[in-house]
């Protein structure tokens, strides 16, 4: 049986995810929500640049064309 990508993701929302972004970039947060094309809604989320904290935000919309791998 496979699984779609988009019903694991199912599964973590209101969880902490670490999403890791193309050009060096990552977002965690509690993922609130998703969509078809995989653009992601994190709360209370915090965005690293090569390992390093360069901003927090209450809410953050992930463009899931960016998006490399979700991570629990």
């Amino acid at each position: 049986m496979q699984t779609k990508p988009l019903s694991v993701l199912s599964a973590y929302i209101n969880k902490q995810v670490m999403v890791e972004m193309k050009a060096g970039k990552s977002y965690r947060g509690v993922l609130d929500g998703y969509d078809p094309h995989m653009n992601l809604v994190l709360k209370s989320a915090e965005e690293f640049e090569a390992g390093v904290l360069k901003n927090k935000y209450d809410l953050a919309i992930v463009r899931g064309d960016n998006v490399i791998y979700v991570s629990p």
